[in-house]
């Protein structure tokens, strides 16, 4: 499956290194693509002894950059949120109508990103058993 290009290609590289980490459950847009790298792995020291990232507009780029950069992690995705499923305890979910910027494992992307049914029907007391259906675009959707 072909993974969405950064949604402006001009601001790849310019969003901060700090981001949440994962979680959610819905995603919205893709900002860029990051291959972090670390000296702990081998990496070149180009940053005063701090690991780094290197921003990319499409994963086919940040995956070719990955494979041969020394100490490289594979891709993530910095991903906006505009709203978002917070999961504070195993099956408590909560909606939550607040942006945020999170990197998440690239595979995340093969879900569809959130519409405004997404959230809603995830939460219905009427959701299949496995909710995550609805996320991964794997369950019927009302017609209404």
């Amino acid at each position: 499956m072909p993974f969405p290009a950064a949604v402006d290609p001009e601001m790849v590289g310019k969003y901060p290194a700090r981001a949440h980490a994962g979680g959610g459950y819905a995603w919205d847009e893709v900002l860029e693509y990051r291959v972090w790298c670390y000296l702990g792995r081998g990496t070149e020291d180009v940053a005063d002894e701090d690991d780094y990232f290197y921003a990319f507009g499409t994963y086919e780029e940040a995956k070719a950059a990955s494979a041969r950069l020394v100490g490289a992690k594979e891709p993530l995705a910095l991903v906006r949120q505009v709203e978002y499923i917070d999961e504070t305890e195993a099956g408590d979910y909560r909606h939550v109508r607040q942006e945020r910027v999170t990197e998440w494992p690239v595979e995340f992307l093969s879900r569809p990103n959130r519409d405004d049914r997404t959230i809603p029907e995830f939460l219905a007391v009427d959701a299949p058993p496995n909710r995550l259906a609805i996320l991964r675009g794997e369950a019927p959707r009302p017609t209404a």
